[in-house]
């Protein structure tokens, strides 16, 4: 059973996010959260496996309240919510450690595919929303200094760390690299082991920040 946190200020949007979520298969909703300082709080008590976070929030906004989990130590996997007129806040949610972005409007079948995609541990990065939002909408400071465990990549690692930074699935890098699918989710493991990554939205931070990969460049 996927123990969800809804995190929103808006009760109508909670209550039809907990409508939906609880009418699929293997999905609890084990709390409420108005305000980014309850939804801290509730998670820390509740223990959930993923919390449904809205960006704009009283008291607290949703990507400090990330933040301030993944400082606790808390391990639920953070999905944010987000709309087409907040896109400049998704970079500041990925660098605080959200696992995944989903649209407010998405169908419900979206959101219970994201819930449980995150559950899992992976991160959901839809590709065409990855590009859009990262390289029409960050404002990247100059390229910090090259993580040294960058070094310790092959070149097919880097490679493909390149691409999953642009936004590619695997399938995608599949065709791109002309290897098997399977291949390339071997070498995402060891791009995020040999970096001591969580997940791919931090590898995608990562290879922004390091200059690996620029936005509007291919």
């Amino acid at each position: 059973m996927i123990r969800v946190l809804l995190a929103d200020d808006q009760e109508l949007v909670r209550s039809g996010f907990r409508l939906i979520l609880e009418l699929a298969d293997g999905i609890e909703v084990v709390g409420e959260a108005g305000d980014g300082r309850d939804a801290v709080r509730l998670a820390k008590e509740l223990e959930p496996d993923v919390v449904l976070m809205d960006v704009r929030m009283p008291e607290l906004d949703g990507i400090e309240a990330t933040r301030r989990l993944r400082q606790a130590g808390v391990d639920a996997r953070v999905l944010v919510l987000t709309t087409f007129d907040l896109d400049d806040y998704v970079y500041a949610a990925m660098r605080a450690g959200a696992s995944g972005f989903l649209l407010k409007d998405a169908p419900r079948e979206q959101l219970v595919t994201a819930v449980r995609t995150v559950a899992r541990g992976e991160a959901l990065l839809a590709p065409a929303v990855t590009r859009r939002l990262i390289e029409r909408f960050v404002e990247r400071p100059a390229p910090l200094e090259a993580a040294p465990a960058l070094a310790e990549l092959s070149a097919r690692e880097l490679e493909v760390l390149r691409l999953v930074a642009r936004g590619l699935s695997n399938a995608e890098i599949a065709g791109e690299l002309i290897i098997g699918e399977a291949t390339v989710k071997t070498h995402v493991a060891r791009v995020l082991r040999k970096l001591g990554l969580r997940d791919r939205v931090q590898a995608v931070v990562l290879a922004y920040e390091s200059g690996i990969v620029e936005p509007g460049r291919s």
